[in-house]
């Protein structure tokens, strides 16, 4: 049996199949971690910095990092990640929510969420009458159980995982959405899912999906927090390893190319045709070729060039360019382009954000209310969420902001006023 559980440090096999012969695929230099800002007493202190570097393995066609941070150093207890607080992501949770339901997890069902949040998933799992409970290891827990959603403060353990079930049975369902990437233990939540559910009960989990990280060039995707980067095949074999069966697999646009896969408690249980035609598409696609990674490596190059001479140019002309919204992955965009914050003075957020006052680690940019957005004259509006591009530039521009707005990836585009 393969260790899934990864040792921090330099990774030297791939994190699924435990081949040795990995292929690099692009090194974005030693960064911060990207949810780790700084207060204004930090940013004369020393600051940690780790190797943030993609490699792939060419067997089951996983993308990984080479080097593991201590998840208790990732997700430390001030994490200032709430899923909430985002409208996309809520519509997007309901839809879940409705999903599951189709699972046959409705009224009366037990549905557990691994790194849960603030409860947004679980809090629509419960309204449509499943009881629920959630698994969190940051302070997020605290405002999950304000809003009504029990929660426990934890990693999801094997040990948890019976304690659960000797308190509250064996649960129906197992959700991990934008999670399953982000463990290092992943052979301890694989354990752990085995222990937790019942035969036949679904594990459903979302995570960022390789084919379109490479074909929008999503160099921003890759951070200390997403150890791995799946291909559905490295996914299968993962589940195949433990009792579990891949039944049905989709990509969603959530984040810019999501995967959702569902796997069921026990073997030979019969998949829907879809999985074999996103196989089969992954082939297709060349992703087990070098040549696709090739091209991600030129299209991040350009883009990362084409955002950097914008800024620079902005600043001989005496424009001002700023960031809008301050999502994790901004951190590898603004860090690996080299933009400081006296080429983008601010970057604005939403005024229920838990990262207001707070300073981006490595440039050290401000993050301040986005209210001055519409007070403050800027030339240039950067959106740092550009995957959320459309509902972000009708909201600012119905509040009155007649900046130039503009998507740094895929391509660099600006919209006029």
């Amino acid at each position: 049996m393969i260790d899934h559980d990864v040792k921090i440090g330099p990774i030297r096999r791939c994190q699924v199949c435990g081949s040795d012969s990995l292929d690099p695929v692009i090194d974005l230099g030693h960064q911060p971690l990207c949810d780790s800002l700084l207060t204004a007493e930090q940013l004369d202190g020393p600051e940690p910095t780790f190797p943030l570097r993609l490699v792939r393995c060419p067997v089951c066609g996983l993308g990984q990092l080479d080097y593991a941070v201590d998840g208790s150093v990732v997700y430390h207890p001030a994490y200032p990640y709430r899923s909430g607080i985002t409208r996309e992501v809520v519509q997007h949770m309901e839809g879940l929510a409705d999903f599951v339901v189709g699972l046959g997890v409705g009224a009366g069902a037990f549905a557990v969420d691994i790194g849960s949040n603030d409860g947004t998933l679980l809090g629509a799992i419960k309204r449509r009458g499943a009881r629920v409970l959630g698994v969190e290891p940051t302070n997020i827990a605290q405002i999950a159980r304000a809003a009504g959603v029990e929660t426990v403060q934890s990693l999801f353990t094997e040990k948890l995982a019976r304690d659960i079930v000797k308190e509250h049975g064996h649960a129906d369902l197992l959700t991990a959405t934008n999670m399953f990437a982000h463990m290092t233990m992943l052979g301890e939540v694989m354990r752990a899912a085995e222990a937790l559910l019942r035969d036949g009960g679904a594990f459903v989990i979302e995570a960022h999906y390789l084919i379109e990280i490479l074909r929008k060039g999503q160099y921003d995707s890759i951070y200390h927090e997403h150890l791995r980067s799946y291909s559905l095949k490295s996914l299968c074999m993962l589940f195949s390893m433990y009792d579990f069966t891949v039944v049905d697999a989709e990509v969603m646009d959530r984040y810019s190319g999501t995967l959702r896969l569902t796997a069921r408690k026990g073997n030979g249980h019969a998949a829907q045709a879809r999985v074999g035609e996103l196989l089969d598409a992954e082939i297709r696609f060349g992703l087990f070729e070098p040549k696709i990674y090739r091209d991600f490596v030129d299209r991040v190059q350009r883009a990362r060039a084409d955002l950097l001479g914008l800024a620079l140019d902005s600043w001989r002309r005496g424009l001002r360019l700023v960031g809008n919204s301050c999502p994790g992955r901004c951190s590898t965009l603004i860090n690996y382009t080299g933009i400081d914050r006296s080429l983008m003075p601010y970057i604005y957020e939403q005024p229920t954000s838990l990262k207001l006052g707070m300073y981006l680690p490595g440039k050290h940019i401000p993050i301040v209310n986005n209210a001055r957005l519409t007070e403050e004259k800027s030339d240039y509006v950067v959106l740092l969420a550009w995957h959320y591009a459309e509902p972000i530039m009708a909201e600012l521009r119905g509040r009155g902001v007649k900046a130039k707005l503009v998507i740094p990836l895929p391509e660099l585009r600006i919209v006029e006023p």
